[in-house]
């Protein structure tokens, strides 16, 4: 590549980076708010000035060869280095503004989230936020996403996490289930009821308990394990809960999808003397890949987040009357 040639070639870089983290022509150029035909062209114009390939081509992806993968990382620090100068900048101009990615699981993003979002796009109409629903653990910064919701009890260590609320699994049925076929005592009682659960590997299923904070003794107790069994598994809480109100079994559902059903009377809690342990994560978190500068759409995004997700998710039964 000519030295001279270079300032004409920046906006070629600079796809070539994207197109990296995305790794296929429509993805990147969806990114880039371009057709898939510019996308491809200005790869090909800067294979032509390189003199070299940077890209393996497929029907459904694009990876960059060894020079295409050596031309980017060379180029990343500089690339980050004006995305944090142009944001430092544009924070500046007054209220925030700018588009804004995120992903959330989806009876999380279904039952909280959504609900919330308008008041924040009211608080800041100068914000477009786009949000994915997927239970799928999705590469932020290859995907383009700005901010993920994550439960867990553990936010990974390569990202920028921020709490925002503790969560607990709950066991819960419908009263015309527990009129039926009547209501466990004790955790072991469970192994004789229809469990509906989430799967979460090849096998036998089973669940832990340990004694409730308030029950006697319950710092000595030893966690109680019990093989569960039932009519139907389902990777998403959402349909679990639905199921459940349906009184087709006992549910072990996150509090966040538990809350509206047992503040409504259709779903009790059963065991309340007992706590669930290892099957949903105890945190919510808001993640973002790492860099030195969180650009302020996102920082205000987290901070909504924090403030309306801070009470938790604790229900109120409805009262008897």
């Amino acid at each position: 590549m000519r030295k001279e040639n270079v300032e004409e070639l920046w906006e070629h870089l600079h796809w070539l980076v994207v197109l990296q983290q995305q790794g296929s022509f429509s993805k990147a150029a969806a990114r880039l708010g371009v057709s898939k035909a510019s996308m491809s062209q200005h790869i090909t114009d800067l294979e032509k000035a390189t003199g070299i390939a940077l890209v393996q081509r497929t029907t459904r992806s694009a990876s960059l060869t060894d020079a295409g993968r050596q031309l980017v990382e060379s180029m990343r620090g500089a690339f980050e280095q004006i995305a944090t100068g142009y944001a430092n900048v544009r924070d500046l101009a007054g209220a925030p503004r700018g588009f804004l990615r995120v992903t959330a699981p989806v009876a999380f993003a279904r039952q909280q989230l959504v609900p919330r979002l308008p008041e924040f796009l009211r608080k800041y109409p100068q914000i477009q936020l786009e949000l994915d629903m997927s239970d799928r653990l999705r590469p932020l910064a290859q995907e383009g996403f700005d901010i993920a919701v994550r439960h867990t009890s553990a936010p990974p260590e390569t990202h920028v996490a921020w709490t925002l609320s503790s969560t607990r699994a709950i066991l819960v049925a419908s009263r015309a289930y527990l009129r039926s076929r009547g209501s466990p005592e004790t955790p072991q009682a469970l192994v004789d009821h229809a469990c509906l659960h989430y799967p979460r590997r090849q096998g036998a299923t089973t669940w832990t308990f340990v004694p409730s904070v308030a029950s006697p003794g319950s710092k000595h107790a030893d966690p109680v394990t019990v093989p569960v069994t039932g009519p139907l598994t389902v990777n998403n809480s959402e349909a679990l809960r639905d199921a459940a109100i349906e009184g087709v079994g006992i549910a072990l559902l996150p509090d966040f999808s538990a809350q509206s059903a047992l503040e409504t009377g259709r779903l009790v809690e059963v065991l309340p003397q007992w706590r669930s342990t290892g099957a949903f994560g105890d945190w919510l978190y808001a993640i973002r890949p790492y860099s030195a500068h969180a650009s302020r759409v996102s920082q205000v995004f987290v901070d909504y987040l924090r403030e309306v997700f801070s009470v938790g998710f604790a229900s109120t039964p409805p009262a008897l009357i």
